[in-house]
């Protein structure tokens, strides 16, 4: 197996800005745990930065302060930065050749949304052919009500979590870094 990380959205806006992640709680630290431990095992990163299509978007405006990468994330080892438009970290990106020349078979997703970017990011990934682990507690999101109703971040992460089990290996920080240790042995 042959591992790059995606480190998918972890930008202000999730934490100062309109969207801001309150579940599951930790997803933060253990993104930048799993960042540090990737850096340590040489495991390819690439951070990936959501930007609005138009000037005037309310969330992701380019050159904002939210659309700014977190700062522990901005200061953290990557291999490649990547900007994409929309929920599919593949489409209209360099993200499939990046993995491609790193010989990547398989990606690991962590970072926010749950069940927008990270979500599709995976079924994407899967779809073209990579192993896929989705880290539960190294992604996040929010409360949603629109029309069709509400759901608690915590109900909407643990959906995606179990509707991922066609496409994903659902995995957990500790349990991900240790399969990183024992395979180093």
């Amino acid at each position: 197996m042959k591992r790059a990380l995606l480190v998918i959205d972890v930008q202000n806006e999730y934490f100062t800005g309109k969207l801001p992640v309150s579940h599951p709680s930790g997803s933060f630290n253990n993104i930048l745990r799993i960042m540090d431990a990737a850096k340590q095992y040489n495991i390819p990163t690439a951070v990936i930065q959501n930007s609005a299509k138009s000037p005037e978007s309310p969330v992701f405006r380019k050159g904002s302060y939210e659309w700014e990468l977190h700062p522990e994330i901005a200061k953290r080892h990557r291999d490649i930065l990547i900007e994409k438009n929309l929920p599919d970290s593949f489409t209209c990106t360099v993200l499939e050749k990046w993995l491609n020349d790193n010989n990547a078979d398989t990606v690991t997703i962590i970072g926010y949304m749950t069940q927008n970017c990270c979500d599709t990011t995976a079924r994407r990934a899967f779809h073209i052919g990579y192993g896929v682990e989705f880290l539960s507690d190294a992604t996040g999101t929010l409360a949603i009500t629109n029309a069709a109703g509400s759901v608690t971040a915590e109900d909407l992460h643990r959906a995606i979590l179990v509707t991922q089990v066609r496409f994903s290996l659902i995995i957990g920080t500790d349990e991900w870094i240790g399969k990183l240790k024992d395979s180093m042995l």
